[in-house]
């Protein structure tokens, strides 16, 4: 299916957030992810399909000084 992630037309055969996640290996990484303007909690990854041309933006926290 196809599938918005940061503004960008992508192909996924993910079925929930966790598999995206997994696909875009960010496990163990520092993130927050906001599906169709609503924030998605991690705990709720696995429990969140994902819909042809839903919208994804992933934020990543970069430290640093």
């Amino acid at each position: 299916m196809m599938i918005y992630i940061n503004g960008e037309l992508q192909q996924t055969e993910c079925q929930n957030l966790l598999a995206l996640v997994q696909e875009l290996s960010l496990e163990d990484k520092r993130f927050a992810i906001e599906m169709n303007e609503m924030i998605i909690s991690k705990s709720k990854l696995s429990l969140t399909p994902i819909a042809e041309f839903d919208r994804i933006e992933i934020i990543h926290a970069v430290g640093g000084g």
